[in-house]
C-alpha cells in the first residue's frame, strides 16, 4: 500500500541523460560565446555578464545538467566575476525575508505533520463531505486543497497518497462492488489528489513557491510587499473555482462511475480516525498555533493599526520560534526539535534565494531595462491576447521544467516587458505565477503528479488525456482572472505603468 518516498523523487526527476550532458557543456558555452561576442547597443558590460548567467542558469534548470538548487547558486559565484552584481548585493539575496517567512512556514509544516494533525484534519474533512462515489472524491480533494494552502504539496500528496489506497483497497475488497470500479475510482482518486495539491497551493503566499517568488521579485524591483491577505483575496477564489470545476470534470465528464454509493466507505474512514485515537495535547497545541498564525496573516492589516512594525515574515518566525519553546507531554520534550527542523527543504529555500539574486542583477545592470526595449512590437496586441499567450506558454512549459524554476527565469524579464508595453507589472507577472501552478498533464510536471503516478493506477496516456483538458480549461479560468478580476482586487488599471513602479 505504501510507496517509499525515494522511488517517488527518483520518479520525479528522473531525466534524459543525452540532455543532461547536451545542457551541462551547452550551458556554459552559451555564457562564454555571450560575454566575447554578444554587444548589441544599449547593453552594457555588467548588463552582458547578467544575461550570459541568466542563458548558463536557463539551459541548466531546462534540462536539469545538474540539481536545480546547484543551479540557483551560480549567481553568487558568475556575477562578482563577470562584472554582473558585486557578492554583497548577490549574496544578500539569498537572505530576502520571504526566505524566512516560508522558513516559518516549513517549521509550523513540520510540527503538524510530526503530530499527525494533517491526517485528522484531512480524515475529518472526508467523513463531513459524505461516501458517496463523488463525495469521497470531493472530499479528498477539500482534505489535500486545504493542508496543500499550509505545507508544501508534495507533503500533502505523499500523505493522502496511503489514505486513498486504503479507501480503493476498502472498494476493491467490497463484495457490492461492482467489476472494475474501483480501477475507474482509483485512476479518478488518485489524479483528484495530485490535482487538488496544486490547486491548494494557489490560495495562499505560502502555499507553492512560485506565490513567494513573486512577492520576493516585486519587493526586490520596486520596493512594494505582496501581503499574505492580499494575495490570498485573489489566490482562494482560484482555488475554490478551479477545485469544483475540476471535481465536476473528474466525476461527470473524464470518468463515468456505475455505482453511486461507496459499499463500506464510511465504515473505512471511521476506522482510520479511531485508529488516531483522541486529539493529544500535542495535537492540541499545534493547531491553536497553526490556526492562530493564519489569522494573524490574514488580519495584519488591521492589526498594524497597533503594531506599524507587524509583517508575514516576523508572524511566521513567532510561529516557528514558538514551538521550540512549548512543552510535549513527555517530560523534557517540546513540540519540535531543532533535529526535526533541520530537516525541511533547504534546496526549494536556495532555489528562493537563486531568484531573487536574478532580480537583483537584472534591475542592478540594466538588463531589465533593456530586455524591456526589445518588447515594443507587443504594444499593437491586446492585453487580454497577451495574457492568453502568456499563460499558455507558461502553463505549458512548466509540464517539463520545475514551476520554481520557470518563475524565477521568466518574473525578471516580465517586468521591464510590462514598461515597454506600457502595462501594470502585476498583470503579466501574476498570470505566469498562478499558471506555473497548473501543470496536470505529465508525471515530471509536479511532484504531485509523480506521487501519485507511483501509485500504478495510472498510466501517462491516462494523465495526458485527463490532464490537457484540465490545462485548458486553467488557461481559461486564469486568464479572465487576471484580465478581469486581479485588477478590482488589487486595484490597478491593467493597461497603464504606474510611475510608482519605475524602481527602488
Amino acid at each position: 500500500m505504501f510507496i517509499g518516498l525515494n522511488t517517488i523523487i527518483n520518479m520525479s526527476t528522473n531525466k534524459n541523460t543525452n540532455t543532461q550532458q547536451i545542457g551541462l557543456i551547452l550551458g556554459p558555452l552559451l555564457f562564454v560565446l555571450t560575454l566575447l561576442f554578444f554587444h548589441p547597443e544599449g547593453l552594457s558590460v555588467p548588463a552582458n555578464a547578467v544575461l550570459a548567467t541568466v542563458l548558463w542558469m536557463a539551459i541548466w534548470w531546462i534540462t536539469e545538467a545538474v540539481p536545480i538548487t546547484v543551479t540557483a547558486l551560480l549567481p553568487i559565484v558568475l556575477f562578482p566575476l563577470s562584472g554582473g552584481l558585486d557578492l554583497k548585493s548577490t549574496t544578500a539575496s539569498y537572505a530576502h525575508k520571504y526566505i524566512f517567512l516560508y522558513m516559518g512556514g516549513f517549521i509550523i509544516a513540520i510540527a503538524i505533520e510530526k503530530w499527525n494533525l494533517h491526517k485528522r484534519i484531512a480524515l475529518t474533512i472526508i467523513s463531513f463531505i459524505g461516501t458517496g462515489i463523488s463525495r469521497i472524491i470531493l472530499g479528498f480533494m477539500l482534505a489535500t486543497a486545504f493542508m496543500s494552502m499550509w505545507i508544501s504539496n508534495t507533503a500533502t500528496s505523499v500523505m493522502m497518497l496511503p489514505i486513498g489506497l486504503a479507501i480503493i483497497a476498502q472498494l476493491k475488497d467490497h463484495p457490492d462492488t461492482e467489476e472494475d470500479e474501483n480501477l475507474i475510482f482509483g485512476k479518478a482518486l488518485m489524479l483528484a489528489i495530485a490535482y487538488s495539491a496544486s490547486i491548494g497551493g494557489m490560495a495562499t503566499l505560502i502555499g507553492t513557491p512560485p506565490n513567494l517568488v513573486l512577492a520576493g521579485i516585486v519587493q526586490e524591483l520596486y520596493g512594494i510587499e505582496i501581503s499574505f491577505a492580499q494575495w490570498f483575496q485573489f489566490g482562494l477564489p482560484i482555488s475554490i473555482i478551479l477545485l469544483f470545476i475540476c471535481w465536476q470534470y473528474l466525476t461527470k465528464v473524464a470518468f463515468k462511475f456505475h455505482q453511486n454509493e461507496f459499499p463500506g466507505g464510511r465504515a473505512e474512514i471511521k476506522r482510520l480516525l479511531t485508529q488516531l485515537g483522541k486529539m493529544g495535547r500535542e495535537e492540541k497545541i499545534v493547531l491553536t498555533v497553526f490556526i492562530m498564525t493564519a489569522a494573524l496573516w490574514i488580519f495584519r492589516s488591521y492589526l498594524q493599526n497597533f503594531i506599524p512594525q507587524l509583517d508575514d515574515t516576523i508572524i511566521a518566525m513567532t510561529a516557528g520560534i514558538t514551538l521550540f519553546l512549548l512543552p510535549a507531554s513527555k517530560s523534557g520534550e517540546k513540540i519540535i526539535t531543532w533535529e526535526e527542523a533541520v530537516k525541511m527543504p533547504w534546496g526549494i529555500i536556495l532555489l528562493f534565494g537563486g531568484g531573487m539574486a536574478l532580480a537583483a542583477g537584472f534591475q542592478g545592470s540594466g538588463l531589465a531595462e533593456w530586455i524591456g526595449s526589445q518588447f515594443t512590437l507587443l504594444k499593437g496586441l491586446h492585453i487580454l491576447a497577451i495574457i492568453v499567450i502568456l499563460i499558455a506558454a507558461v502553463n505549458f512549459l512548466t509540464e517539463i521544467t520545475s514551476n520554481l524554476a520557470t518563475t524565477a527565469m521568466l518574473l525578471p524579464i516580465l517586468a521591464p516587458m510590462a514598461l515597454a508595453i506600457d502595462v501594470h507589472p502585476y498583470t503579466l507577472m501574476v498570470a505566469a505565477t498562478v499558471a506555473a501552478s497548473c501543470a496536470f498533464m505529465l508525471p515530471v510536471a509536479t511532484p504531485p503528479n509523480a506521487v501519485v503516478f507511483g501509485s500504478g493506477y495510472l498510466r501517462i496516456p491516462d494523465m495526458v488525456k485527463t490532464g490537457i483538458w484540465m490545462n485548458l480549461i486553467s488557461i481559461i479560468l486564469l486568464s479572465a482572472m487576471v484580465y478581469f478580476v486581479l485588477p478590482m482586487l488589487w486595484g490597478f488599471v491593467p493597461t497603464d505603468f504606474p510611475d510608482g513602479f519605475i524602481g527602488k
